[in-house]
Formats: structure tokens, C-alpha cells, sequence
């Protein structure tokens, strides 16, 4: 064979026999501008085409919540994901793009996929194994879809109830945090990230986005027809500002994000927030010193949805002021290529060096290529049953038992027998996937009904009793027969109806006069009262009290309502324990000495 015929040599980058290092170094020095600050830009996947895509060698594409392909089914997904990775392959370099999702309990923007508890059901739980499992299972299950990267855990430490985000979080522990996230980012990314069914973790967001003080938040959210928000939309808190100490920040609020870095993490995603006045995305002190230097952070950190431009109303000071500070990835969901354009002249001018480019595209590279992505191209149709199967099903169901908690049993009413000749079952939470499941669930905020597939509480009660126990079923508690008819049992169910992020937050927790009629509506129809709670923080409840017989706390247990009829039944003994102390008045929120030292429920308490 002649010289000319012979075929090139592989570049050094593309030979996985060099290490890591050697690798990004050699792809470092054939890039050109452009494709480093490509490498730097995430893109949400409806504003951009597979053919730009390779054009400016984009280095990830996301999924936010609700951003799903037409045919939202999990070959559908494939099929969307599988379009942009191949475009990136078509690049100068061929340097893949990361896909990521904000799978932050399953794979939860996929119809059929398996959804779990919210996090703050596994911190009732406290069985970091089982959350280990969860990880795993929703790895294998994004994974199967051509997505490698995911947006969790969540390692927030909240104080404050009424913020829209609680339920993302374990605990108002941070060691309990600290535990239950390693555990979390270790089923995600497995013992080794180039081996199949791992994906990239994210822990967020840093740091102190559960600390923010109430009526600090200064965003508005916008209206968008499109996904249902009719008008503008003040936050309160999601947002905001966390106004303490360096060393109660650093014992509080950064200490998950230390065994999260031990445990693993390849990325971690800015807070919103700010710290005593300063935005963390361009907080250069954290993002760098403390997080990069200190902890010893070899990851890479991303920017949170459009975060960059809420630190100024100047874009480009914005954008020089967090690549600056330590933002390598920029989550620029629509307008990337104003941020590409200022980015590229911050550099010519010298306002960002390109010592900093470098540092910012060399952990990308370096996450990618740990990641196993430059051989492994992320697209197999062979694992698309595992989306939504039996087994990562049961470990949901499991999941939702281990998370209910039982606050109140008088007469050891609980757990009930099967045998039981008529049950009446009130509320609208009782017999809706949708509220099941919470915000993040198929769309951003979540929805009502029959979103995606699962079991409903009801379904799962009216499959344990035996054949000859009627469950009769009317959301509003009226039913047909005279109101002087006297049940044994009845089953109450009342919550939140879904949301997510600063749309939950919320000034007044305590149950709304229309969930108060329906309680006591069915304490004059049944001997003995059970109320169950579908939500994802806890409410003040103290005045009805003493129309419970018993209570429990289901919080948001997923698409598999048999974990909370396990528990209902005796099937499964009741072992989950408050994540939060539970406040007996809206005064004790946020916790205080007073609500630690007189709650309604202390922290850590659940009856067996």
C-alpha cells in the first residue's frame, strides 16, 4: 500500500489508551476559538437544528421540564436525542455533545417513565441504599434514551416551608442531606462512568438556595401561554436572597456540596440565589476559591436557566462577570448566539482570558471523556424497556411505602383490615396520578390526571381489600346514600395541587376552606377518620387535629400508589420519620427556637 493510500492516524484525543489528560490536552490544542466557546454553551433542544448544532460544535443540549419530543414516549425520546448527538459527530473534531434532563425523581419528563418519591419522601425514608437504588434505576432509565447527564440531586438545606421548592430537597439536615445526596450521585454515576447505564450527576444549587429569606426573591416570571402561565408571576422566596454568616453558610449550606464532590459529582449546577446581596453565579469567592480550589472540584460548573443574564441587565457584563467568577458551562436556552458573539469579543478585548476558556472547555472535555462519550455514542434502541419496567416499579412502590410517615394512630385504627365490609374514599388526591406525582412530572409544573402511567392510591386500596369490601369513591365526600348512614371506615386525602419552583411559593400553608368542608363533611359520615397527605411540604393542620382518628403523610410518593396502600394494610410496617419538624402555627415558619422547642411534630418522629 502506498503512502498516499494509507490512512491517516487517529488523533491522540480519540485514542483511549492516553489518559484523560493527555487526551484534552491534545483536543485543547486543535480547537479554535469558536469551538472551545461552542464546547461552553447549552442549548435548550427546541431552539436550535441538528445542523447548527454541528456548525458550532454545541457542547449540550438539555431538556428543561416539559421539553419533550412530539411523540413524548420513551423510542420518542430516543429518536429526538439520538438526532443531535449524531449531529454533533458531524462537527470539525466530532466532539460529542452531553444530553441533560431534569430527572429529579425518575425520568420523570417521559410518559411511562417510572416515577419515584419526591426527595423529601427519601428523607422520611432515611435508607440511603434505597435511595443508591433509585439513582440507578433512573440512570438505566435516562440512559436508555440517550441521555447522560441529570440535573440532580437537589442538596438544598430549607428553613423556610413556604418556598416552591422543598419537596426537591431530603431534609432540613445537612447531614442527612449530605448522606442521602452522595448516595444519590453514586447510583447515578456507578463505580465507572464509561460503563453502561451511568450517567453524569449534578448536585444543586450552589450553595444556600434553601437559606433564602422570605421577600427577597426579585423575579418575575413572564408570561408563556405556551406552557400554561397566563400572566406575570412574582417569586417570594425561590430566588432570593440567604443573608447569614460565612461559617453558618459554610456548616449549613455547604457542607452537602463537600461529600457531594467526595461521592463524585462531575457537575455542578449555580444557585439563582444570591449571598448577603451577591448573585452566585457570578460569586467568584464560591464558584472558585471555595468550590474549584478548596474542595477540590474537578468538574465543571453550569450556569442555571439563563442564570448568567440575571446577574446584570447588561449581557455582556454578565457574561464577562460569570465566566470570570467560574461558570465553564452557560445554560443559554434560547439565545445562544448572543452569548457566543460576547463571549468571543470578551476574550479579544481582554476582558475574559483565554487561560479561562481553556480551564472551563479542559473540565467539559474532561467530564466527556470520563463519561466514556467519544466511545460510547449514546444511541441503542435494545434498552428501551427498561423505561417504566416492573422492576424499577416495585422499587418505587418500596420507595413510597418507606417514605409515608404516621403522625397519629388513636386506637391503633391503622393498618386497616382487608376485611372491612365498606370504605368511603374522599378527595381528589386519592384518584389522580397527577397530583400523586407533584411538579416535575411530565410538564415543568406538573399537572392534574391522568398524566402518565401508574396506580392512584384508590386503585391500589380497591386491589388490596378482599372481593366482598365495598370502596365507594367521590372526591368531594357527598356520595348518594342520606347523610345519617354511618360508615366504619373513611379515607380522607388532601394536599397540594402540583407546582414547581417559585410558582409553590406560597404565604399561607394551611388547608384551604374547600379541603376543610371535605374533612369535615367525612368525619360525620364515618366512625373512624384516616387522613392521608399528598404533599410536598408539610401544612398547618393543628385545628383539625381533632377530626383525625388517624394521620399519615404520603408526601409525593410517584406513579405507584401501592407503596402507600402497603403501608395503609399492614402489608409494609410504617417506618418513615419527619425530614422536617412540623410547625403547629404559621408562626413557627421559618423554624425558629419556637418551632424546634413547641412544634406540632418534632423532627425525626413517625409512629410504628
Amino acid at each position: 500500500m502506498s503512502d498516499t493510500t494509507r490512512s491517516a492516524p487517529q488523533p491522540l484525543y480519540r485514542d483511549p489508551a492516553y489518559s484523560v489528560t493527555a487526551r484534552v490536552k491534545d483536543l485543547l490544542a486543535r480547537m479554535t476559538l469558536e469551538e472551545k466557546i461552542g464546547q461552553m454553551t447549552q442549548v435548550e433542544k427546541n431552539s436550535i437544528d441538528p445542523e447548527t448544532v454541528a456548525r458550532l460544535g454545541v457542547g449540550s443540549i438539555l431538556s428543561g421540564g416539559g421539553g419533550n419530543p412530539d411523540e413524548n414516549s420513551p423510542a420518542g425520546w430516543l429518536g429526538m436525542v439520538s438526532e443531535l448527538l449524531n449531529a454533533a459527530r458531524q462537527s470539525r473534531l466530532g466532539i460529542p455533545l452531553i444530553y441533560g434532563a431534569d430527572a429529579v425523581h425518575g425520568h420523570n419528563n417521559v410518559v411511562g417513565a417510572t416515577i419515584f418519591p419526591h426527595n423529601i419522601g427519601l428523607g422520611a425514608a432515611r435508607d440511603a441504599d434505597l435511595v443508591r437504588r433509585i439513582g440507578q434505576a433512573t440512570a438505566a432509565e435516562l440512559y436508555a434514551t440517550g441521555v447522560r447527564w441529570n440535573f440532580a440531586p437537589c442538596i438544598a438545606v430549607p428553613h423556610d416551608y413556604r418556598w416552591g421548592r422543598i419537596f426537591e430537597s431530603y431534609s432540613q439536615d445537612s447531614a442527612l442531606v449530605s448522606r442521602l445526596g452522595a448516595a444519590y450521585i453514586e447510583g447515578l454515576q456507578g463505580e465507572d462512568l464509561t460503563l453502561p447505564f451511568a450517567v453524569v450527576a449534578t448536585a444543586k444549587h450552589y450553595a444556600g438556595d434553601g437559606g433564602t429569606t422570605w421577600g427577597t426573591s426579585d423575579m418575575i416570571f413572564p408570561a408563556m401561554p405556551d406552557i400554561g402561565i397566563m400572566e406575570r408571576t412574582p417569586f417570594f422566596i425561590d430566588q432570593g436572597d440567604t443573608r447569614l454568616d460565612e461559617a453558618t453558610f459554610r456548616a449549613v449550606h455547604l457542607t452537602p456540596y463537600i461529600d457531594a464532590v467526595k461521592a463524585g459529582a462531575q457537575a455542578i449546577m449555580a444557585s439563582f440565589s444570591r449571598w448577603n446581596g451577591e448573585k452566585l453565579h457570578a460569586h467568584h469567592y464560591l464558584l472558585t476559591t471555595v468550590l474549584k480550589e478548596e474542595f477540590g472540584f474537578s468538574g465543571f460548573v453550569v450556569s442555571d436557566w439563563g442564570g448568567i443574564y440575571e446577574v446584570s441587565g447588561d449581557s455582556y457584563q454578565a457574561t464577562v462577570d460569570c465566566v470570570n467568577a467560574g461558570i465553564d458551562m452557560s445554560m443559554v436556552p434560547y439565545d445562544y448566539r448572543g452569548f457566543i458573539s460576547e463571549l468571543r469579543r470578551a476574550v479579544e478585548r481582554g476582558d475574559v482570558p483565554l487561560a479561562r476558556i481553556d480551564d472551563a472547555v479542559g473540565r467539559i472535555l474532561t467530564v466527556k471523556l470520563r463519561a466514556g462519550l467519544f466511545e460510547d455514542p449514546g444511541i441503542d434502541d435494545r434498552h428501551l424497556q427498561l423505561v417504566g419496567s416492573q422492576e424499577h416499579r416495585a422499587l418505587a412502590r418500596e420507595a413510597a411505602a418507606k417514605s409515608s410517615v404516621l403522625l397519629k394512630n388513636e386506637d391503633q385504627i391503622l393498618p386497616l383490615d382487608k376485611n372491612q365490609p365498606r370504605i368511603l374514599v374522599a378527595g381528589q388526591w386519592g384518584h389522580d396520578i397527577g397530583y400523586q406525582c407533584g411538579g416535575w412530572t411530565v410538564e415543568w409544573l406538573g399537572a392534574s390526571g391522568d398524566i402518565t402511567q401508574g396506580t392512584t392510591v384508590l386503585e391500589a386500596i380497591r386491589s388490596a381489600v378482599t372481593a366482598e369490601t365495598i370502596v365507594d369513591f367521590d372526591p368531594d365526600g357527598i356520595f348518594a346514600e342520606e347523610e345519617d348512614i354511618l360508615a366504619g371506615v373513611g379515607l380522607v386525602f388532601l394536599g397540594e395541587t402540583p407546582y414547581a419552583e417559585g410558582f409553590g411559593d406560597r404565604a399561607d400553608l394551611r388547608l384551604g376552606q374547600a379541603e376543610i368542608a371535605l374533612l369535615e363533611r367525612m368525619r360525620r359520615r364515618c366512625q373512624k377518620l384516616i387522613v392521608v397527605l399528598i404533599t410536598g411540604r408539610p401544612l398547618i393542620i393543628s385545628e383539625q387535629m381533632p377530626l383525625m382518628d388517624a394521620l399519615v403523610v404520603a408526601w409525593l410518593p410517584g406513579s405507584e400508589g401501592q407503596g402507600v396502600a402497603d403501608v395503609l394494610f399492614g402489608d409494609v410496617p410504617f417506618s418513615g420519620k419527619l425530614p422536617y419538624t412540623w410547625p403547629r402555627h404559621m408562626n413557627q415558619i421559618p423554624r425558629s427556637e419556637d418551632s424546634q422547642r413547641n412544634p406540632l411534630f418534632p423532627f425525626d418522629f413517625g409512629l410504628s
